[in-house]
């Protein structure tokens, strides 16, 4: 596929990232020579300097012979003309725009064909802000995606040493979960993947992949974890747009929000356009009188984002040490998310790992409609449909065991209608299931993609 990528700044960087890597032909576009020098260097793929809104350079990007433009710069304004330009001049089959303000989201008709022609809106703030709230309905979760329209829910959680699942067996576990319907799909050891079978042996530190019936997501995570406490109070950092979405849709929903927030015009802004529960501070978040005089060792999840990852690192590490129950930080650089997830930190979000599903889902092939990245992008979970019939599929109308996957893949679970079917059921997949399949390599995406086109003899 050729793709045209507007913005080489840490979203478009990242998108270029997750795609080049995919057999896909990327040329990134941006004003700023040195970022394109070393997304090069770093990356096979081409380069344009220039304005991508004027025609001579996407012209010269190549946009007449583009099947998808992803506009990704920090301006709303300049995504959108971008795309009104690649659809009306270069006729550019597919067009996805970054867009940060709600005003744009809130007018269809100004997004849609008689307006600027977006196909798609992506919204990192919105997307960051969803995954943070999902974080915090789920205590002690590392990460929760879901899939099938909300039927299935993936959670990540680490399982600790005090944990009575440690030395038990894989298979198990559903068996302590009364009333719950999940089981366990991956196990990761020491940072790698390890085969997983109903004898397998959870130990302590293990990371475990559970699959569960989204009705009863919650009560698994907290059986596994023992836990009967759920969040109440929540203390955050930075009131910028992800601090400022997230605090209006916890007080909504009943949370007892306080934010820190460094700017005097910001703190004043939010607190005249926040719910009135919502209690706005000025002040810096890694100070510590400040955050001892609003009783951080009360509060159940604190969250740093700001847009500044050494403040972001510092004010969660103080947090926790004075005994925040939970803290969550955002941290953009992945070297030091890597390194300080799991330690004192109890989740590193990064934004664009936050992101890069709810565009890749537009980049896939053979009727992909979900891509989550797992585990700062180690592991990918897919959710693709299946079509077609027995002589049209490579799927349909064959039994689990029969199907040839790829080796370092996996089909986890197959939803059908409200059902959830799980592989040692054996089920025959039908056409319209949605199957959950789990990626350990990049480079075997486009083979998952194959099996699950239907050949042109269904047409």
């Amino acid at each position: 596929m050729r793709i045209l990528i507007l913005g080489a700044g840490r979203v478009g960087a990242s998108v270029a990232e997750n795609l080049v890597s995919e057999q896909n032909d990327i040329t990134v576009i941006d004003t700023n020579g040195e970022l394109l020098l070393a997304l090069q260097e770093r990356l096979d793929l081409r380069v344009v300097a220039g304005n991508g809104t004027h025609i001579s350079v996407l012209r010269s990007a190549g946009a007449a012979d583009a099947d998808m433009l992803i506009a990704c710069t920090a301006s709303d304004e300049a995504n959108l003309v971008a795309c009104k330009v690649a659809r009306q001049i270069f006729n550019v089959p597919q067009r996805i725009a970054r867009i940060r303000s709600t005003e744009f989201v809130d007018e269809p008709d100004l997004i849609g064909p008689d307006g600027f022609c977006v196909d798609h809106l992506i919204s990192p703030e919105a997307s960051v802000t969803t995954y943070l709230h999902r974080l915090i309905e789920f205590p002690q979760a590392l990460q929760v995606v879901d899939f099938a329209d909300g039927q299935v829910t993936l959670v990540l959680v680490v399982v600790p040493r005090e944990s009575p699942l440690v030395n038990r067996c894989a298979g198990d576990i559903a068996a302590d979960l009364p009333g719950v319907d999940a089981h366990v799909v991956a196990i990761f050891r020491d940072e790698r993947a390890i085969e997983v079978n109903p004898r397998t042996v959870v130990q302590a530190g293990d990371e475990l992949l559970v699959l569960a019936d989204a009705r009863t997501a919650r009560g698994a995570v907290r059986e596994m974890r023992r836990l009967s406490r759920q969040a109440h109070t929540i203390m955050i950092a930075g009131g910028g747009n992800i601090g400022a979405r997230l605090a209006r849709e916890l007080a909504e929903e009943g949370y007892a929000v306080k934010v820190i927030e460094h700017n005097r015009v910001r703190c004043e802004m939010l607190s005249m356009t926040l719910p009135s529960r919502v209690l706005v501070l000025q002040g810096d978040a890694t100070d510590e009188n400040l955050l001892e005089d609003e009783n951080v060792e009360g509060v159940d999840v604190f969250l740093a984002l700001t847009n500044d990852d050494e403040n972001n690192i510092m004010s969660s590490l103080l947090a926790k040490r004075m005994g925040a129950r939970r803290v969550m930080a955002l941290i953009g650089r992945r070297s030091y998310g890597e390194l300080m997830e799991g330690s004192r930190i109890d989740v590193a979000v990064a934004p664009d790992q936050a992101t890069i599903g709810e565009l890749l889902r537009y980049v896939r092939r053979g009727d992909v409609v979900a891509v989550h990245k797992l585990r700062r992008g180690a592991i990918e979970a897919l959710e693709a449909i299946a079509h077609g019939d027995a002589k049209s599929s490579k799927v349909v109308g064959r039994r689990l065991r029969q199907v040839k996957m790829p080796s370092g893949t996996s089909i986890v679970a197959i939803v059908r209608g409200d059902t959830i079917l799980r592989p040692d059921q054996d089920p025959v997949i039908a056409a319209d299931d949605h199957v959950i399949v789990l990626v350990t390599r990049r480079r075997l995406i486009p083979k998952v993609e194959q099996l699950f086109q239907v050949s042109a003899s269904f047409f």
